[in-house]
């Protein structure tokens, strides 16, 4: 470990990452704990999401090819009622802004946890999603 008194204190000025630092020390105050692990998970999430989409993506693409050549009839109506039931948390019938924000709530509650300094984690998080 290098201790501070091994760093020249003259080349630092010079240095573009110490200038960097310094351009961005206001912000890495603010920076928690809780705001760094919010961005990696809405990092993380984002990925797994796209993931997900993909294979999803592709079942829909292989089951539709089948119905489209007489292999299998689906009825889309029911899969659709049926998927919507499973994610309405208000029970309207539709998968609405309530139910995400419900969604929201638990998933946060879950991430911060015992999480110290878990004020930043939601600015993160979006931060993550947003860069992922």
């Amino acid at each position: 470990m290098v201790e501070n008194k091994d760093i020249d204190k003259s080349s630092s000025s010079s240095d573009p990452m110490s200038t960097a630092i310094d351009l961005a020390k206001p912000l890495i105050a603010k920076i928690s704990f809780g705001s760094i692990m919010g961005y990696c998970s809405g990092f993380a999430l984002k990925k797994v999401g796209k993931a997900a989409a993909v294979v999803l993506g592709c079942g829909f693409i292989a089951v539709q090819t089948c119905v489209s050549y007489g292999y299998l009839e689906v009825d889309w109506e029911k899969v659709k009622d049926d998927a919507v039931k499973k994610v309405d948390t208000d029970g309207d019938g539709k998968l609405g802004a309530k139910d995400v924000e419900v969604y929201w709530k638990k998933l946060r509650a879950l991430l911060t946890a015992n999480l110290p300094g878990s004020g930043g984690f939601s600015l993160g998080f979006l931060y993550g999603v947003k860069q992922g």
